[in-house]
């Protein structure tokens, strides 16, 4: 006879089947904190029904809106549907608490470094804190004048590899929508990136940096915008520009824009 528990929960398959999604995107969406199922002893994960229609919000979201994990955590949020917790390399916790380290070494003031930045004390309060994301141009700001680069946002402790598989990705929540996935680093001369961005999201405000890229739109539409040039870039494009030239970017589409994205040398 079934036990009380196993018949009031469910397990990941069978969860998996309600939704219409796989059990390994169930797990992703869970590593950034969407669920928080139960475990047994033997470490099985176990879902109540209003996990199930959580995930099926997600699911929506995902198939319906375009948006990528990182925008359904923050819609959901917004929405008090879903507490989410940043805690992972690259998430919102891991940047505030990189950038309070970075300004306390140096002795400033939330007021010196905002002002210097450009952007209010009280939001960099609230990113110190993590309580906000920036915006991948806020992020170019604050490494340029900490004289570092937003490769320090990512998880620093890792060991660089040859071969990266998916799952070992670095990972960089850039702003709602915009999630930065490291393809490779460690001694490179190129620093190449997989970017996910959610309908309607993109870098904020323009910005420059030193050296060149390259991008190749892999699904999706992406505009960019170099000085006053606007460009509409669609599957297969390709892109090349200097960093120093003001740029700025943004899915103008319905849907999840992927791009490879590539800069050399890692200064971004």
């Amino acid at each position: 006879m079934k036990s009380e528990e196993s018949k009031a929960y469910l397990k990941i398959g069978d969860v998996a089947r309600m939704v219409g999604v796989s059990p390994s995107v169930i797990r992703s969406w869970e590593s950034l904190g969407l669920t928080r199922p139960r475990r047994t002893a033997s470490k099985y994960r176990l879902y109540e029904p209003d996990d199930v229609k959580l995930l099926k919000r997600a699911r929506f979201l995902r198939r319906v809106r375009g948006l990528n994990a990182p925008a359904i955590i923050q819609m959901l949020k917004r929405d008090g549907l879903v507490r989410c917790n940043n805690d992972g390399p690259g998430g919102a916790s891991a940047i505030g608490i990189r950038l309070r380290q970075l300004r306390t070494q140096r002795k400033l003031s939330l007021t010196d470094v905002a002002r210097a930045v450009g952007i209010s004390a009280g939001f960099l309060s609230a990113l110190e804190r993590s309580h906000m994301t920036a915006s991948v141009g806020t992020l170019r700001k604050l490494a340029r004048f900490y004289k570092t680069n937003i490769l320090d946002f990512f998880d620093p402790t890792e060991s660089n590899s040859r071969l990266v598989r998916p799952a070992k990705r670095k990972v960089l929540e850039a702003g709602p929508g915009v999630r930065m996935e490291l393809l490779a680093w460690g001694n490179t001369v190129m620093e190449p990136h997989l970017f996910r961005i959610a309908p309607q999201a993109g870098s904020g405000e323009s910005y420059t940096h030193e050296g060149e890229e390259f991008l190749h739109v892999l699904r999706g539409e992406l505009q960019i915008a170099l000085h006053d040039e606007q460009y509409r870039l669609k599957p297969g494009d390709s892109f090349y520009f200097e960093s120093a030239t003001p740029h700025r970017w943004s899915n103008p589409g319905r849907k999840e824009t992927w791009v490879l994205w590539v800069n050399t040398p890692p200064t971004f």
